[in-house]
C-alpha cells in the first residue's frame, strides 16, 4: 500500500473520527526521515496593534538570530507609528531583537514586522564520522549552568542516572534522550511552551510539560555528564510534509506556533539536532488516545527520526537563557524570548495571551 502526503495529511485531519484508519496509515507508511534536500524561503510576519495608549508603550519581538547549515537568517523591515525602532541585542548575549517604542500621544500602537528565513531539513549520517572542530568558548558556554538549567544537584543525579555507565557523547545523548521519552509527558494544560525550571521538574518528580520543559531537561542532562547543548527557539511555519498534525503549523495564523527543540554537540559530528519534545507531544496528542508506547507505529517513526533530525518547516530565532532587554523594566532576566514582550505605563503585558496583547504571526512561502 502506498500513501500520498495528501493521504497522510487527511488521515491526520481525520484521526478524531477514525482513529483505526489513522494507524493503519501510520502503520502502512513507517516513515518519519527528512532528508536534507533544497533550501525553503519563508516570510515571516508579525503584526503588533495594541488595544490603547497609557503612556509610552514598548515591544521586543524576536527575529530570526541563527545562521548555519539548516537556517539563513535574511533581511527585516518594519512598518507602523513607531517612534523609535530598530534592530537591538539584548545587553547579555548580544541576541538580536527588534526594539520599538511608541510615545504617550499615539492614539493605537501599531507596527507590522517582516522577516525573510531560509530553511532546510537536518539528518545526520550517524554511519559518517568525522573530526569536528568549534570554538571553545562556545562549547564552554553550552556547558555552563543558567538560572534555570543548573548542572548540579538533581540535574547531576538524575543525568549519571540515566545514561547508566554510558562513556561515549553519542551513547550518553542517546540515553538521556530516551530517558527523556520514556519518563516525561506532555502536559497540555501548561501554558505556552512552558518556562524550563528543570531543577523545580525533577525535583517534583512530576515530568510533565511542553517544549520549553521538556527540551531544557533534556539539555541540562546532557551539559550536566559533559554534552555540549543547547536550547534553539523558534516558531513552526507551516504543515509537516509527514502527516503529522502536531509537527506543524498554520502557515496563516501561527500566534499558537511557538516551539523550542535542541541541539547537542557530538564530537564525531558536530551539532546535532534533537527533539524528544515532539516525540511526547505526538504521543499525547496526535491520535485521540494518549500514546504510552514509544514502539506504537504513530510514534516509532518519529522517536527514531527526531534523535538527529528535524523538519525545516521551523524557524529559530534564537539560543540565548537569561536575556537582557535593552530598555525593559523587567529587573529580572527574560529565561528566553520566544514570543513577543511589550509593556506600557500599566505594566507588563502577556506574551501567552495574543488576543489581548493582539498580535498575530503569519508565513508565506515564496516559491518563485
Amino acid at each position: 500500500m502506498t500513501l500520498s502526503r495528501r493521504h497522510l495529511l487527511q488521515a491526520g485531519c481525520a484521526a478524531m473520527a477514525t482513529p483505526l484508519f489513522f494507524k493503519q496509515a501510520f502503520a502502512a507508511e513507517r516513515s518519519f526521515a527528512p532528508k536534507v534536500e533544497g533550501w525553503r524561503n519563508f516570510e515571516i510576519s508579525t503584526t503588533i496593534t495594541l488595544p490603547e495608549a497609557n503612556g509610552v508603550s514598548r515591544i521586543w519581538l524576536p527575529v530570526p538570530d541563527v545562521n548555519s547549515d539548516y537556517q539563513r537568517s535574511g533581511e527585516n523591515t518594519w512598518t507602523g507609528n513607531t517612534t523609535q525602532a530598530q534592530i537591538s541585542a539584548d545587553t547579555a548575549q548580544g541576541t538580536k531583537l527588534l526594539y520599538a517604542e511608541f510615545s504617550a500621544d499615539v492614539a493605537v500602537p501599531t507596527l507590522t514586522l517582516k522577516s525573510m528565513v531560509q530553511t532546510r531539513n537536518r539528518a545526520v549520517d550517524w554511519t559518517q564520522t568525522r573530526s569536528v572542530q568549534e570554538d571553545p568558548a562556545v562549547l564552554k558556554f553550552n556547558l555552563a549552568p543558567s538560572e534555570l538549567l543548573p548542572v548540579d544537584g538533581v540535574v547531576f543525579d538524575t543525568a549519571k542516572l540515566a545514561i547508566q555507565g554510558a562513556t561515549s557523547d553519542v551513547d550518553k545523548v542517546r540515553a538521556i534522550y530516551q530517558w527523556v521519552v520514556d519518563n516525561a509527558y506532555r502536559e497540555p494544560k501548561t501554558r505556552g511552551c512552558g518556562v524550563g525550571d528543570i531543577k523545580a521538574i525533577l525535583e517534583s518528580g512530576n515530568l510533565g510539560g511542553k517544549c520549553a520543559d521538556l527540551n531544557a531537561v533534556f539539555v541540562g542532562l546532557c551539559r550536566a555528564v559533559g554534552v555540549p547543548a543547547r536550547d534553539v527557539y523558534g516558531l513552526r511555519l507551516a504543515p509537516s510534509a509527514f502527516g503529522y498534525k502536531e509537527l506543524g503549523g498554520n502557515s496563516a495564523s501561527l500566534k499558537g506556533a511557538q516551539h523550542c527543540r535542541a541541539e547537542v554537540f557530538l564530537q564525531q559530528y558536530g551539532w546535532v539536532a534533537m527533539d524528544p519534545a515532539d516525540v511526547l507531544k505526538v504521543m499525547r496528542q496526535e491520535t485521540p488516545d494518549w500514546i504510552k508506547d514509544k514502539t506504537n507505529p504513530v510514534a516509532a517513526p518519529v522517536n527514531q527520526a527526531l534523535f538527529g533530525g528535524w523538519e525545516g518547516n521551523w524557524v529559530g530565532w534564537n539560543t540565548a537563557h537569561d536575556l537582557v532587554l535593552p530598555h525593559f523594566s523587567r529587573k529580572h532576566s527574560l529565561p528566553f524570548l520566544m514570543y513577543p514582550q511589550g509593556e506600557n505605563a500599566a505594566g507588563r503585558f502577556d506574551e501567552l495571551a495574543p488576543d489581548s496583547f493582539r498580535y498575530t504571526i503569519s508565513a508565506r512561502e515564496i516559491t518563485a
